[in-house]
């Protein structure tokens, strides 16, 4: 992994400081939310035993008959009587719904001012409507359509407010009581057929209703059969008629704080009184679809623990409060509620303390308050702590990244200086950068620059070692031969003539040693004075060729050409020496009747010049010193190999701006030598 990798992932690491202000962020929230939990949690008690004192306004029916009870809901303004739910201040949700015989019946009740409202929606294949005669009869041989609400008081009054339509439109309310049925002009309603059935909308004044209602829906679809019977109530008398007692809603709207909404149920979690209301939007004046603002609620979701669905929180449409921590507190205990919303982040803590009159619990309740304050305050510090963290973050990145860059470019410089520092020949041939800098790369350079000096010196005495013992060797050599010659003329005994030859053969060794010695010598003095000249390689190696088959008799020479012309710039002559050094290499490491392939063609790189010969394969760890000076392979010593025949080979291709190197191939080894075309 390179250096910038490193400083990257290092720079990382500056994200623990978001993320340890997130978790700090996270448990602020918590200990604001907790804190205004408790607030609630107080005032909800204290409004709970106040409560306790108006023990006679919290009625219930029997829990077993809790699905029979109707609630009224308030209305805030009032509904035209006109037979459609579209001018009701209510959701569709709060229709509540019963089976009847063609299909589902939905209806609600309202209450605004002194006055109920009753919305009907009936599922009827084919409407029945009534007579005259029979417009105001619920027994009798015929039947009609009808819709009838009945109201008791228990245990003494029982009536019924009977609807049938002659006709859609406006339509006259029947008060069945104990002694018969009568219009009753009070009472407004309205018949709507629509497609699938009819609806019924009426308005009836609050004092004629008892404390008991139930609805009831016939539908018959012969006038000359029964009808079926549909209501609200499973047991021979209706549920108790549930609405907003104004008691109780007065004294909430004294206790309810701004921004806080107060809901006061019954022991069975119907609505008595509801005040107040929670701070809509979101929080800091931002608004949902602002950037920002999405952005820090994306945060603050990842931080803040997870609430239940913030609707939930809002009353139920039913009008029967059933969240988990309001039964809670039903069951007698102060219980915590918290919601927010998926789309704003809109929060709300919520409390619900029960109503206690002696051990008894008879209501409940609730308090909810909007945490945009908190939310507020946490978006802020979160703002500040995402803006600061990031910035210093991209910062810290941003510097390591561009650090690590040049470093890795200063280094990048060194390893390249180091690589081309020595030349092909030894020498030292560029200084090294960094070399005066003052830190760890600029020691690293210099102590790079002290070692390459120290092998530039080294290799330069190992390059000129030859010449260098050829020229000290030769004049003792010359003592000592001459001191040999002149004892051949002085009498000797036979075992002292035999030393003396073969000192003599050894002089005689140890000058054409320094011959082939001071050979590359000559050759480099050669390429240095030579001046180039364009010839024709084809024509020359196949006169060289013939010659080789004349001189090595035991070997077969194969010229293989690909090109008819083949013209470079340089030395016939030196051209000539580096084959004859290629191919005494090749003869040496190959068998009596072996075939040696000298080869001609063309390439991108040039002309390519190679010799083949079977034989051994070079060792690996040698191919990159095989052409060095004094690097031999043979198995033997002998008397004429130092190892400098391909060391002049290499000099002779480099001197014409070619190269050379060697290769196994399949039985064999192949020298390639790639010279320009000449221009």
């Amino acid at each position: 992994m390179n250096l910038k990798r490193q400083l990257l992932l290092v720079s990382l690491l500056t994200l623990v400081l978001p993320w340890a202000g997130c978790q700090f962020v996270r448990e602020t929230e918590s200990a604001l939310r907790a804190t205004q939990q408790q607030m609630l949690a107080g005032t909800a008690r204290a409004i709970a035993g106040t409560l306790a004192q108006y023990a006679e306004e919290f009625p219930a029916d029997d829990p077993e008959r809790v699905g029979d009870q109707l609630f009224g809901h308030r209305l805030d303004r009032r509904p035209s009587i006109d037979g459609y739910f579209d001018d009701w201040p209510l959701e569709r949700d709060s229709l509540r719904e019963m089976r009847g015989s063609d299909g589902p019946i939905r209806f609600a009740i309202g209450v605004h001012e002194q006055a109920a409202y009753l919305y009907v929606e009936v599922s009827d294949r084919e409407v029945v409507y009534a007579t005259p005669a029979t417009i105001a009869l619920d027994d009798g041989p015929r039947f009609t359509d009808r819709v009838v609400l009945a109201s008791i008081n228990p245990p003494y009054r029982q009536e019924a407010f009977a609807f049938a339509a002659e006709a859609p439109g406006p339509l006259m309310a029947y008060l069945r009581t104990a002694f018969g049925f009568a219009s009753e002009p009070t009472v407004a309603a309205f018949w709507q057929d629509v497609a699938g059935g009819y609806q019924l909308e009426a308005r009836i004044p609050l004092n004629l209703l008892g404390t008991h209602l139930g609805l009831i829906v016939s539908n018959t679809g012969d006038a000359r059969r029964p009808g079926v019977r549909s209501a609200s109530y499973t047991t021979d008398t209706p549920g108790r008629f549930v609405s907003v007692l104004p008691e109780l809603d007065e004294l909430a709207a004294r206790y309810v704080q701004p921004g806080m909404r107060m809901i006061v149920t019954d022991r069975l979690g119907w609505r008595l009184a509801t005040a107040g209301g929670l701070d809509a939007g979101p929080p800091a004046g931002r608004t949902p679809a602002d950037p920002a603002s999405a952005w820090l609620r994306l945060a603050y979701d990842s931080l803040v623990e997870p609430g239940t669905e913030a609707a939930l929180a809002e009353p139920h449409a039913s009008g029967r409060e059933q969240q988990p921590y309001v039964t809670r507190a039903l069951d007698g205990f102060l219980s915590p509620g918290w919601f927010r919303s998926a789309e704003d982040g809109r929060a709300i803590v919520a409390v619900a303390a029960p109503v206690m009159s002696g051990p008894d619990t008879i209501g409940a309740v609730v308090l909810q308050q909007g945490t945009e304050a908190i939310l507020s305050l946490t978006n802020r510090g979160l703002a500040s702590l995402l803006n600061v963290t990031l910035v210093a973050s991209l910062l810290v990145a941003v510097g390591l990244l561009g650090y690590a860059s040049w470093l890795s470019r200063r280094i990048r410089r060194l390893s390249l200086a180091a690589e081309d520092a020595l030349d092909h020949r030894g020498g030292l041939s560029a200084s090294l950068p960094s070399v005066s800098a003052g830190d760890e790369i600029g020691d690293l350079s210099r102590s790079f620059s002290y070692v390459l000096r120290q092998l530039g010196d080294y290799n330069e005495y190992l390059r000129t070692l030859a010449s260098k013992l050829s020229h000290e060797l030769r004049t003792p050599l010359a003592i000592v031969t001459s001191s040999l010659e002149n004892l051949d003329h002085e009498p000797l005994g036979d075992e002292a003539a035999a030393y003396t030859q073969r000192a003599k053969d050894g002089a005689d060794r140890l000058r054409r040693i320094l011959a082939a010695m001071s050979e590359a010598s000559r050759v480099e003095e050669l390429i240095a004075h030579a001046e180039p000249a364009p010839f024709d390689l084809t024509n020359l190696l196949e006169s060289t060729v013939d010659a080789y088959r004349d001189v090595y008799g035991t070997r077969t020479f194969v010229l293989e050409s690909e090109t008819t012309s083949a013209r470079i710039n340089g030395s016939p002559e030196l051209i000539i020496q580096m084959l004859d050094k290629l191919v005494d290499n090749a003869v040496d490491f190959s068998g009596d009747g072996d075939t040696i392939v000298i080869g001609l063609s063309r390439s991108e790189r040039g002309i390519e010049l190679s010799v083949y010969n079977p034989g051994p394969a070079l060792p690996e760890r040698m191919r990159t010193q095989l052409f060095d000076s004094m690097v031999s392979l043979r198995p033997d010593s002998g008397d004429r190999h130092l190892g400098l025949g391909l060391y002049v080979a290499k000099l002779i291709a480099e001197g014409h701006s070619g190269d050379i190197s060697a290769a196994n191939v399949d039985g064999g080894v192949r020298f390639t030598v790639t010279l320009p075309v000449a221009e």
